[in-house]
This record gives C-alpha cells, structure tokens and sequence, in this order.
C-alpha cells in the first residue's frame, strides 16, 4: 500500500522547535513543497537565512529547499499539515490554522502531550476545534537531532484511513526514517503522553541515586499502568507494546537527551522545578502533562501511582523522599494489579 502512495505535493510544518525541523527534513528530501511555521520571528529567519535552526537544533544543516515563516497565514492552501506545536498551546494555534488551511485538509498530530485546562488528548482537542480536519497520530522513540542527521529511527504512524496513511508515509518515510501504520490513534497518542511523565520518574530516580534495579522497577511498573489506563480508553495491546508505547517509554526513561528524564534527574540532585524550568526554552511536555494524566485516570477508575507521585513531585506536593517512600510501603499486591 504505502509503496504505492505518493507523498503530498506541500505541506505545512506547524512548530519550529527542534522536531518541526526534523520532521521538514524528511519532508523536504521527499520532494514535497516544506514550509515551516515559527512562533518566532528570529527561528523563521535563522532558516531563511541560514539554513539552520539556531535556537532549536544548532549544527543541523536544514535542506536549501525549506522554507519558514512567522506568519501563520502564510501556510494556506497547502495539501497537508504536520502540527509540533506544544500541547498547552495546541488549541490556540489550531484555531488560529484553521482560518488559513483548508476545511478537510490532513493533519498528523505530532505533538505528545495532554491538554491540561480540559484533561482531553490532541486528537479531543482537534475535533472540539476543527472538526473536518482529518487527522493520523505520529508517535515513537525519536530524538530530533537523531532524525535530522539520519541515524536509523522507526516510528508508529496512526491513522483511521488507510489510504491517508499511505501518503503521509510516503511523505515521511526515508532509508533512516521507518514508519509502521496503525489505525490506533489512541493508543498511539496515549503512549506518547504517558512516556513523558515517567521519563520524569525515572530521571529523578537516577538523580537521586537509586541505583539501575530501581530504574528498571519502576519503569516496568510505570508501564503496567500505562497499559491500565490504554485498555480503559479503548487502546490496542499491540499498539501499547510496540514503537509509541514501550518504544518510546524505553528511549525517553533511559536517555539524558529527553528533556522530561534530564528535568527529572535535576529534582532527584536537589534543584527546584522552577530554576530547572526558567533555563529551557524548550517545553518540557511531561510537567503539565503530570496532572492532566492523573485526572484522566481517576475519571476512568485507574489506578495510577507513579504517574500521582510525579505530580506531586513537579508540582511541590511533596518531597521526592517522602513520595519513594510512600510508594515502597504500598501494600503488596499481585503483579497484574
């Protein structure tokens, strides 16, 4: 099918962070027509001019073709959107692309995260917003910078058509680049949530000094929950266990290079959040993520404790000995509880 499909004349990449940049790579080598939309104007220009994206991913030279702009009607008419945008802002910059794109157009929603004020997914979201639009999830242990210098990363692509799926292959795909379809939008996105959250545990258990054995703990326990939450709103085991849930869980809970296990190995040294916070400019997804994720699972009857401890813990509820301690002296159940 996907060998078949023919990648999309132009689209539109809506987030000039690191991973709007790496996912226009790949657009752009595909011969599609790539613009990227930047909040700011200084990214928009560093791409114009320099063919880099300076405050994002320094050193990544970006294809001659690509193209960036800061204004977001700029992006009309073009056949299909990929949209990086952070979670807390999707709603505004949805409503905002809207006005521009077409009222159908293909949108692959590539940002992970859970809208905090609503407790809704991305996908929620973008119904609630832009109804017509038709959507697919991109989800998968990937690191910008990995991608955008080509070093070998396969990822989940989730959409409900698979005729639509085929052509956002097509337009992704590359001989570093895999992308395996699913019709799984939920559990594709879901995993892309959860990982963030307890990438901050298993951060702040390295930094605490802990030791591997207790890394290894709760990362396993941490996705028994995950998997908990994912039959409760409908997800596919298969989709759980694969590139967007394990995949990503392993990559982002065992790497100093994802920005939610680096925030969480600082709390485990001692650092306070807002410090850690106030010298990134890049958005941490898993901090706002933590009690969205723990709303969602006390509405549907789940049983979450890793992903509450990080909550308190981002939040200052608690102190990161009192929460290990709390957690260890829980009382013994079986593991399939």
């Amino acid at each position: 099918m996907t060998s078949q499909a023919l990648p999309f004349r132009s689209a539109a990449i809506i987030g000039g962070g690191a991973w709007g940049a790496a996912l226009a790579t790949l657009v752009a080598a595909n011969g599609v027509d790539a613009l990227i939309w930047a909040l700011e104007p200084e990214t928009a220009a560093s791409i114009n001019d320099e063919h880099e994206n300076r405050p994002y991913l320094p050193g990544v030279r970006l294809p001659a073709s690509l193209k960036a702009t800061a204004d977001i009607s700029a992006t009309a008419g073009r056949e299909a959107y990929l949209f990086v945008a952070p979670a807390q802002h999707a709603r505004a910059v949805l409503t905002d692309l809207k006005a521009a794109a077409p009222a159908n157009a293909p949108l692959a929603l590539c940002a992970k995260g859970i809208e905090r004020s609503s407790g809704k997914m991305m996908t929620e979201v973008l119904s609630e917003v832009w109804p017509r639009a038709r959507p697919a999830v991109l989800s998968g242990p990937s690191f910008a910078r990995d991608v955008a210098i080509g070093l070998p990363t396969a990822v989940t692509l989730a959409c409900a058509d698979q005729g639509l799926g085929g052509r956002w292959a097509a337009t992704l795909g590359a001989a570093h680049f895999r992308p395996y379809l699913s019709d799984d939008l939920v559990g594709a996105e879901l995993g892309g949530a959860v990982k963030n959250v307890l990438a901050i545990a298993a951060g702040a258990v390295e930094g605490r000094g802990l030791g591997d054995s207790a890394r290894a703990a709760l990362i396993a326990r941490g996705f028994a929950e995950f998997q908990r939450l994912g039959v409760a709103r409908g997800a596919k085991a298969e989709t759980m266990a694969g590139l967007s849930g394990l995949g990503d869980l392993i990559l982002t809970a065992t790497s100093s290079q994802s920005r939610n296990m680096s925030l969480g190995l600082e709390l485990g040294r001692g650092r306070n959040i807002d410090e850690i916070l106030s010298e990134r400019r890049a958005v941490t997804e898993g901090v706002a993520t933590a009690p969205a994720l723990v709303a969602m699972a006390k509405q549907a009857g789940v049983d979450m404790p890793v992903c509450a401890a990080v909550a308190d813990l981002v939040s200052g509820r608690r102190a990161l000995d009192e929460i290990i301690a709390a957690l260890m002296a829980r009382p013994i159940k079986t593991e399939a509880e």
